[in-house]
């Protein structure tokens, strides 16, 4: 007979393989997979009765709250008409460099991701102001919308970002030091982005103008009117940094300075909030219901031993540190090709962690190098969600998107690998800033 802790792995990875290939919501993919692995462990009603107490535990946290309320001033912003001034600003950066235009859509993409801490939010609203655009001035539409598609993830690096949110609950790392750790890998996505857009402007001499020279005065009037927007990220990350307030306490913070703003903008009106509402809970209940199988799916895994097991295997294999990682970060870019990053975050930190931890890995360093490998997967096809908006609001299939987006692939995994392996990105801030 079939040893349980076995039996129960075995139930975990075939019923979420399953429920993947026959496209089940992840949520119910992961609870269902998990509440029938547990059974063998612990007969099936202790099964059902853990899988739901462990589902309450998890989302029973007032750290978690962060994400609920981040979402819901990213939604406000959305709706706020904020894309449009930072597009505005972004010209005014890059408006000189060749291939202006692309270069503005990745910049305010940057903007606009960071203010959000919403890539799907960043390649609608972004996507929907420059991509006509672009057309017009000459861009094959496929490139266009593979620059919008590219970019959009950056700000998910960036602070304020929620998918560190949810490492730091799983990995219990300084919220603080990983907001930090992020910034210059997130500015990092973006260079590699905007090189890409510079060797493709490169290959087409003259045809892609720049933008008309704005003058000083100008350019200081358009950047100023971006202000109030990216003061958002200063006072939530001053906020926290300062020691002023919680990341639960700047995400409320951050809903009413939205909301001010959105009303000063005069571009939400009082009968517009319970559609933004609607729209904000519908993202953090599948946000929710992610967190709360996960923490029911990492408890059955530490019951049955399953990241022990794995920990034994990879260090049985290997002692290496850089191999070790190498191992890791592939697996991480495979899975963001099917999963999203909570879902994966959730699962697969608790087994990997501790392998990387015990080999010296700082947990801050491998918390922005994770972020970073699954926000490419939000860009992969086949189930990189970026990717379907980003195609969808430029009116094609992803086939030809997928086409023009393999360079910028290529440069962001590149990048990638560059943080991995040079650990002073992540840790250089939050050190200098006394996080660490």
């Amino acid at each position: 007979m079939m040893d349980p802790n076995t039996l129960a792995g075995l139930i975990l990875i075939v019923g979420i393989i399953f429920g993947i290939v026959v496209s089940i919501p992840i949520a119910v993919t992961i609870g269902v997979s998990t509440m029938l692995a547990a059974v063998p462990l612990l007969g099936l009603e202790q099964a059902s009765l853990v899988t739901a107490q462990r589902m309450f535990t998890g989302i029973n946290s007032f750290p978690l709250l962060a994400i609920p309320l981040f979402v819901l001033a990213g939604v406000i912003m959305n709706n706020g008409g904020i894309a449009g001034r930072l597009v505005d600003a972004a010209k005014v950066l890059t408006g000189r460099m060749p291939a202006s235009l692309a270069q503005t859509n990745i910049v305010a993409n940057s903007l606009f991701g960071a203010v959000s801490g919403a890539a799907v939010a960043s390649a609608a609203a972004v996507g929907n102001v420059m991509h006509g655009r672009m057309v017009k001035d000459g861009y094959d539409k496929r490139f266009a919308a593979a620059v919008n598609v590219a970019s959009a993830p950056s700000g998910m690096l960036v602070p304020p970002s929620n998918t560190f949110i949810v490492y730091s609950l799983v990995s219990s790392t300084s919220i603080a030091a990983l907001f930090m750790a992020g910034l210059i890998p997130g500015m990092m996505w973006a260079l590699a982005c905007m090189l890409v857009v510079y060797l493709y402007a490169r290959k087409q001499p003259g045809r892609l103008k720049s933008e008309e020279r704005v003058s000083f005065a100008d350019g200081m009037k358009i950047i100023w009117r971006a202000v109030p927007s990216l003061l958002m990220i200063v006072i939530v990350v001053g906020g926290i940094l300062g020691g002023l307030f919680t990341a639960t306490e700047s995400a409320s913070i951050a809903v009413v300075y939205c909301l001010i703003l959105s009303m000063v903008y005069r571009t939400i009106k009082i009968k517009d909030l319970p559609d933004i509402l609607v729209d904000a809970s519908r993202t953090t209940a599948i946000v929710m219901m992610l967190v709360a199988v996960s923490t029911a799916l990492s408890f059955v895994m530490s019951f049955a031993r399953i990241p022990e097991l794995i920990s034994d295997a990879v260090l049985g294999t290997t002692d290496s540190t850089a191999v070790v990682l190498l191992i890791v970060t592939i697996i991480l870019l495979l899975v963001g090709t099917f999963m999203d990053p909570t879902p994966a975050i959730l699962i697969f930190v608790p087994i990997f962690l501790p392998i990387v931890t015990e080999l010296g890995v700082d947990p801050v360093h491998f918390g922005a190098l994770v972020v970073m490998a699954l926000s490419i997967g939000v860009i992969t096809p086949p189930v990189g969600n970026v990717l379907f908006v980003g195609a969808r609001v430029a009116r094609l299939r992803i086939e030809p998107v997928t086409g023009k987006l393999w360079p910028f692939l290529i440069a962001i995994v590149v990048a990638l690998f560059i943080v991995v392996y040079v650990p002073v990105l992540t840790t250089w801030l939050p050190t200098t800033m006394g996080l660490l």
